[in-house]
């Protein structure tokens, strides 16, 4: 089974390219939506978390203020090593059992939708990197017309991403999304057909 990762920056409409991919019939493993999975109520993470940075980092239902963890955990970098030191391997053992699970179905290729692949060097373990890219007016236009978010948040959270450039550099298959919808589709079948060809190798 190959295990082709996918990656954008914020906006670039890299989920939108995960749903077409999903419904060619690829699994695909969100990084995101393991994130938020682990630190969910009754999840040993969770637990962790609120000894680490308090109790009240947890609501009366034992919900996770994602808001307040942030603002202790990012403070410094030790207090952002304790955190990961917390979440990442959760998250690692996660992903793989998701990965195994794709595998025991029988799915030629798994698609690994992370949003920092590049940024943290996770590309390099990939049979193929995919990368969605959007102009950055195009981006801010999206986030701020469809998301309704600020345009100076936009820009920070751009700006805290690796640049538009570096991302290309790496990509195996280069998916521009400046265009209209239906020139994106054209892209997302050949992207298929690559990795069908990827998957017989």
């Amino acid at each position: 089974m190959k295990i082709i990762g996918l990656t954008g920056g914020i906006g670039s409409g890299k989920s939108t390219v995960a749903r077409a991919l999903n419904k060619h019939g690829y699994p695909i493993v969100d990084a995101d939506h393991i994130a938020r999975e682990i630190v969910e109520p009754g999840q040993p993470a969770l637990q962790e978390l609120a000894e680490e940075f308090g109790a009240d980092i947890l609501d009366a239902d034992g919900v996770l203020d994602r808001g307040l963890l942030a603002s202790r955990a990012f403070e410094n970098k030790e207090t952002t090593q304790r955190l990961n030191n917390i979440t990442h391997p959760r998250i690692n053992q996660r992903t793989q059992e998701l990965f195994d699970k794709a595998r025991e179905h029988g799915a030629e290729a798994v698609i690994y939708d992370m949003p920092l692949l590049i940024d943290k060097g996770l590309h390099k373990d990939m049979d193929a990197t995919i990368v969605v890219h959007a102009a950055e007016h195009v981006r801010l236009e999206r986030l701020t017309t469809k998301r309704g978010l600020e345009v100076d948040d936009v820009r920070r959270r751009i700006n805290a991403q690796i640049g538009d450039e570096t991302r290309k550099q790496h990509a195996d298959i280069l998916l521009d999304n400046n265009g209209t919808e239906e020139d994106l589709n054209k892209q997302i079948a050949q992207a298929v057909d690559k990795i069908k060809q990827l998957t017989k190798q």
